[in-house]
C-alpha cells in the first residue's frame, strides 16, 4: 500500500494501482452493484483529457513537458491498456465526479511514473492542477457521454443496422414472387406477396436507421468549456473552440461547441433524444423478430411459412426441438432497450437548476442500448435472416385454404352477397370456388377469372 491524500485527509491506496485518494474514498463510499461505465466512456474520457492538456499547452497555460506526458497517460487510457484502474460503479454522484477524478489520478500518477516520480506524490504532475486544468466535471462528464455515444452509434450500431437492412432488402428481391396469405388480427386477410410482407421490415430499419443518425447533430456539440455551471470560469477564451477543434481532428467526427453552455450543463435532452430514437429502433426489430418467431412457428402444427437456421438443440427433454432462439435473444434485448429509456426519460428530467445529476447512469444506460443494438443487430442478421428459406408447401396451402379471397369478388358481386359466399363455404368446410358455384352466385369459370390471388397483390382496378 501507499499514503495518498486529497482534501479530506490520508488514504491508504494499493501500491500496483494508478488511482489515487478520491477513487478509493469513492470504493469505500459506494459498494453498489458491479456495472461500471462501458469501455467507450473511458475511451471517451481519455480523449478529452489528451486534447484538453494539449489545448493548454498551446494557450500557454501548461508547462509543454508536463503536458506532453499527460498526453501519453491519456493516450494509454484511450488503448485500454489502463482499463484495470478504473473499478469505480457507475452508482455514485449524479455528476460523476467521482470517475472524473478517477480518470485525473490514472493519468496524473502514470505521467508521474514516467517522468520517473513517486506515484501519489502530485509532484510534478497533479490530478486536479495539471490534469483537471481548466475543466470541471460539470462540462467534462456529459461531454464525455456525447462523445461516447457518437463514436459508438457511427462506428457499432449505424453499420450493423444498415447490413441487417440489406440483409432484409435482399430477401425482398428473392422472395418477390411468392404470394401468400396476409394476416389482420392474427386472422386470416387477403394476399401479398412474402416480398411485400419482408419490404416492410427493410423500410423499418431504414427508418430507424434514418431517425438514429438524426440526432447525431446535438451529440456532436459539445458542453467542454461550460465548467462549473456554464460561464467558462478558469478557462481562456479561446479554450473551448480549440479543444472541440483538437477533439474534432482526433476523432474523426465533426464536433462544435454547444450553442448555449448553460443548457448543455443543466440538461441531457440531446442524449434523452438520442434514446428515443433507439427505442424506437428497439420497437421495431421487437416487431420483426417476432414477426418471423409467428412466420417460422411449427414446424408441423404452427403457420410454417418460413424455415429458419437450425443452430442449437431447443430442449433438454424433448428431443429433436429446435426454437427461434435468436429471434428470442432480440426481442429480449428490445426489451432492455425500451427500459433503458425509460430509466433515460427519468434521469433526464432530474437537471436541477445548472446541472443533470442523473448522468453516469444516463451514461451507462445509454451506451448499454447501443451496444445491444448494434450486437442484436449483427447476430440476427448472421445466424437467422441471412438464412432464412420461405416453406412453399405451407405458404400455398394457407393461401388456398383463406376465405379472404371471397374480399377479390366484392367489386363485382357486392360486399354482403360476397360475405355469404364466405360464411357458406366456412360452415359446409368447402371451397369459396364450391360456395359460390352451389349458391349460384357464379359460375366456376367466372370465379376462377375473378379470383386470381396473384392479381390481389396489387391495385386492380380502373
Amino acid at each position: 500500500m501507499r499514503t495518498e491524500t486529497d482534501s479530506m485527509g490520508t488514504l491508504q491506496v494499493p501500491s500496483d494501482r494508478y488511482w489515487g485518494a478520491q477513487t478509493q474514498r469513492a470504493l469505500q463510499n459506494f459498494k453498489i452493484g458491479d456495472e461500471r461505465l462501458p469501455r467507450a466512456a473511458i475511451w471517451a474520457l481519455g480523449t478529452i483529457k489528451q486534447a484538453v492538456a494539449e489545448v493548454n499547452a498551446d494557450l500557454g497555460l501548461l508547462d509543454a513537458t508536463l503536458a506532453e506526458t499527460i498526453r501519453a497517460a491519456a493516450q494509454e487510457v484511450i488503448d485500454g491498456t489502463l482499463d484495470d484502474h478504473f473499478p469505480l460503479r457507475i452508482w455514485q454522484t449524479g455528476s460523476g465526479t467521482q470517475t472524473n477524478m478517477n480518470v485525473n489520478e490514472v493519468i496524473a500518477n502514470r505521467a508521474i511514473e514516467m517522468l520517473g516520480g513517486e506515484m501519489g506524490s502530485k509532484n510534478p504532475i497533479h490530478p486536479n492542477d495539471h490534469v483537471n486544468k481548466s475543466q470541471s466535471t460539470n462540462d467534462v462528464f456529459p461531454t464525455s457521454i456525447h462523445l461516447a455515444m457518437v463514436k459508438q452509434i457511427q462506428t457499432h450500431l449505424l453499420p450493423r443496422l444498415t447490413a441487417l437492412q440489406s440483409a432484409f432488402a435482399e430477401k425482398v428481391s428473392a422472395f418477390a414472387e411468392i404470394v401468400k396469405i396476409g394476416r389482420t388480427h392474427l386472422m386470416d386477410a387477403t394476399p401479398l406477396t412474402l416480398g411485400q410482407e419482408f419490404s416492410a421490415y427493410a423500410q423499418q430499419l431504414s427508418a430507424a436507421a434514418q431517425r438514429i443518425a438524426a440526432t447525431l447533430p446535438h451529440l456532436r456539440e459539445l458542453p467542454i468549456g461550460g465548467t462549473a455551471v456554464g460561464t467558462g470560469l478558469n478557462t481562456h477564451p479561446d479554450y473551448t473552440a480549440k479543444v472541440v477543434a483538437r477533439l474534432s481532428e482526433a476523432t474523426g467526427y465533426e464536433l462544435q461547441p454547444a450553442p448555449n453552455a448553460f443548457e448543455a450543463l443543466s440538461c441531457r435532452d440531446a442524449v434523452v433524444n438520442a434514446s428515443g430514437a433507439l427505442k424506437t429502433l428497439a420497437v421495431a426489430l421487437f416487431k420483426i423478430a417476432n414477426d418471423i418467431r409467428w412466420l417460422a412457428s411449427g414446424p408441423r402444427c404452427g403457420l410454417g411459412e418460413l424455415r429458419l437456421p437450425e443452430m442449437e438443440p431447443g430442449s433438454s427433454i424433448m428431443p429433436g426441438k429446435v426454437n427461434p432462439t435468436q429471434c428470442e435473444a432480440v426481442t429480449m434485448v428490445c426489451a432492455q432497450v425500451i427500459g433503458n429509456d425509460a430509466t433515460l426519460a427519468f434521469s433526464g428530467a432530474n437537471g436541477a437548476l445548472q446541472l443533470n445529476v442523473f448522468m453516469p447512469v444516463m451514461a451507462y444506460n445509454a451506451l448499454q442500448s447501443i451496444q445491444l443494438l448494434g450486437d442484436a443487430c449483427e447476430s440476427f442478421r448472421v445466424n437467422c435472416v441471412e438464412g432464412i428459406v420461405p416453406n412453399t408447401e405451407a405458404i400455398g396451402r394457407h393461401l388456398s385454404e383463406s376465405l379472404m379471397l371471397v374480399t377479390a369478388l366484392t367489386p363485382h358481386i357486392g360486399y354482403d352477397q360476397a360475405a355469404k359466399v364466405a360464411q357458406y363455404a366456412h360452415e359446409h368446410g368447402c371451397t369459396l370456388r364450391d360456395a359460390a358455384i352451389a349458391m349460384e352466385v357464379l359460375t366456376g369459370e367466372a370465379f376462377d377469372e375473378l379470383v386470381v390471388p396473384g392479381d390481389m397483390t396489387r391495385p386492380n382496378l380502373g
